[in-house]
C-alpha cells in the first residue's frame, strides 16, 4: 500500500482548493513547439491538454507539468538545467493551488540521461562538489513537495535521470522506456543524489545492490517486476507514459 505524506492528504487538497492565491507560483506556458532556450519549463496542464492530449478536464488548472527540454544532450543535467529545475521546484514548495505534478521530457526516446559528464570533466573539484550539493537539494525538494508527483518515463532514464524519477511518488513507464538503471558504477562513481537509498526502499537491499553493482539496464516491464516502476503503459506511442500520468493526475486532483 502506498504511504502518502500527510501534506498530500484529502484534507490538504480540500484546503488547497479553497485558497486561490496566485502569488505562490509563477508558471511558464508553452505551446507544443518549446522554446529551445528554456531547458526546463513549468506549465499548468490546462495550457497544453487540448493541443497535446485532445481532451480537457476541469482539474487541469491544478495539475502542473515540469518538462525537461535539453534535446541535444538527452536532457543531461548541466548546471544551467539544474538552475532552472531548482527555480521551478522551489516555487512548487509553497504552492497552494497545484494538486499534482507531472515530470516528463520533450525529447523523443529520452527522459533524462543523468548528469552532464562532459561538462563535469571541465569542473574543478569544488565545482563538482557544489554541483552535487545542488543536485541533492533539488531532488530532495522534489521528494518533499506537498502534492503527489508522477515521473512519466517515455524513454531512457539512466544514472541521475533515474534518480530524479525515484524522488517521485509514482513512476509510469511507456514502451519507449527500454533503458532504465543506475549506471554510474560503470564510470567508477556511485549514484550521488540519493538513488542508493531510494532504490533500496523500493526494491530491498539485495536487489538494489545487484542493480547498482552491475549497472544493469532494464526495460519498463522488468523494472515493474523488480519494483521501481509502478505502472507500465503498454499501449500507445512515444508519449504513452505521459498520457497515463495525466489520467492518474486528473484522478488525484479530484480529491
Amino acid at each position: 500500500m502506498l504511504a502518502l505524506r500527510p501534506s498530500i492528504s484529502c484534507a490538504g487538497f480540500a484546503a488547497a482548493s479553497l485558497r486561490r492565491s496566485t502569488t505562490n507560483l509563477v508558471l511558464r506556458s508553452y505551446s507544443t513547439a518549446l522554446d529551445p532556450s528554456q531547458l526546463a519549463t513549468l506549465t499548468p496542464l490546462s495550457d497544453i491538454s487540448k493541443s497535446e492530449l485532445g481532451s480537457t478536464s476541469p482539474y487541469d488548472e491544478h495539475i502542473s507539468v515540469l518538462t525537461l527540454n535539453r534535446g541535444p544532450a538527452k536532457n543531461a543535467i548541466s548546471r544551467a538545467l539544474l538552475a532552472e529545475m531548482d527555480q521551478h521546484v522551489t516555487s512548487l514548495l509553497t504552492s497552494s493551488t497545484v494538486r499534482t505534478l507531472l515530470i516528463r521530457s520533450s525529447v523523443p526516446g529520452t527522459f533524462c540521461a543523468g548528469a552532464d559528464l562532459k561538462e563535469r570533466k571541465g569542473m574543478s573539484k569544488p565545482e563538482v562538489d557544489a554541483f552535487l550539493l545542488g543536485l541533492r537539494k533539488v531532488f530532495t525538494n522534489v521528494s518533499r513537495l506537498p502534492m503527489p508527483t508522477i515521473a512519466c518515463l517515455d524513454g531512457l532514464a539512466m544514472g541521475g535521470g533515474l534518480e530524479l524519477a525515484l524522488t517521485c511518488d509514482l513512476r509510469v513507464a511507456g514502451p519507449a522506456a527500454t533503458k532504465l538503471g543506475l549506471t554510474e558504477t560503470k564510470l567508477g562513481i556511485i549514484p550521488g543524489a540519493g538513488g542508493t537509498s531510494r532504490m533500496t526502499r523500493l526494491v530491498g537491499p539485495a536487489r538494489a545492490k545487484e542493480l547498482i553493482f552491475s549497472a544493469k539496464l532494464v526495460d519498463a516491464v522488468e523494472a515493474s517486476r523488480i519494483g521501481f516502476v509502478d505502472i507500465v503503459a503498454q499501449e500507445g506511442d512515444g508519449t504513452a507514459a505521459f498520457h497515463k500520468g495525466v489520467q492518474l493526475a486528473r484522478s488525484f486532483a479530484k480529491n
